[in-house]
């Protein structure tokens, strides 16, 4: 590695520290709720919600529109496939920690036709062979060791999530093997390829997201219960796929990657 990779290496060790205390916060908070609300924080939260709003009038809505008006369909795909490609290897190793061996082994083949076949992950040969894996993440791994949901959170850019699932964005963000794989400057253009495949995706669900956020009587409260309602539903479709073969899930994440 060179020299500016110590700097991301101490940002790990720091990200670490904060991840562990997170978990630990949520792990002796209140008990999840599964059908309820845990909100205790919920001034803290509308406030982080207007400023949400904020850049995303400001900035992320019109950069999305931008994105799709000017890149063809078929690049914002690639691109898509790309972003979703980089963070496989990922999902092997949370795969492995919930125990899941076979979702673990779909996802390494994914990535693996992916990679050779789809020149990197620009195509997405794996999915016509009906290999389609298993998208999961640190928060599912928590939850499947039993760790509580913990309390509703929004933070500033990153929008909706709870405490297990922000414990699990900070070390997916350091676990993740494509990180330690890349020097300066490839971790740029992986970067690059996320924020495209983000902008790419506000665009595509933009009707909705735009009735969510500027349509609802109460947008902070209507974007709190639909994504406490999709991701418990997510989670149980796993746990669903798991025992029961394939799991429909009846609702559709328009945040879904």
């Amino acid at each position: 590695m060179n020299a500016p990779m110590s700097d991301f290496h101490r940002l790990a060790r720091l990200g670490s520290t904060l991840g562990l205390g997170l978990a630990a916060l949520t792990a002796c908070g209140p008990a999840a709720t599964p059908n309820g609300i845990n909100d205790p924080a919920e001034g803290f939260n509308r406030r982080m919600h207007a400023v949400n709003l904020g850049l995303d009038r400001a900035f992320v809505r019109p950069a999305a529109k931008g994105y799709g008006f000017v890149v063809p369909e078929p690049v914002q795909t690639g691109v898509g496939n790309f972003a979703s490609n980089l963070d496989l290897p990922g999902d092997v190793v949370n795969g492995i920690l919930q125990g899941r061996p076979t979702n673990a082994a779909e996802n390494t083949l994914r990535f693996a036709v992916n990679t050779i076949a789809g020149i990197g992950g620009l195509f997405d040969p794996a999915t016509v062979l009906g290999i389609r894996g298993k998208p999961t993440d640190f928060g599912e791994t928590l939850h499947v060791w039993g760790v509580g949901e913990g309390p509703y959170l929004e933070m500033p850019g990153l929008g909706p999530t709870n405490g297990r699932d922000l414990t699990g964005s900070i070390v997916d963000l350091i676990m993740n093997p494509v990180r330690y794989a890349l020097d300066e400057p490839e971790t740029y253009y992986a970067d690059a390829f996320k924020v495209g495949s983000k902008l790419g995706d506000r665009n595509r669900y933009s009707d909705t997201v735009d009735s969510i956020l500027y349509e609802s009587a109460d947008s902070y409260a209507q974007a709190r219960l639909l994504y406490l309602q999709n991701r418990r539903h997510e989670l149980n479709a796993a746990a669903g796929s798991e025992n029961d073969g394939d799991f429909e899930d009846p609702y559709e994440d328009p945040y879904a990657q």
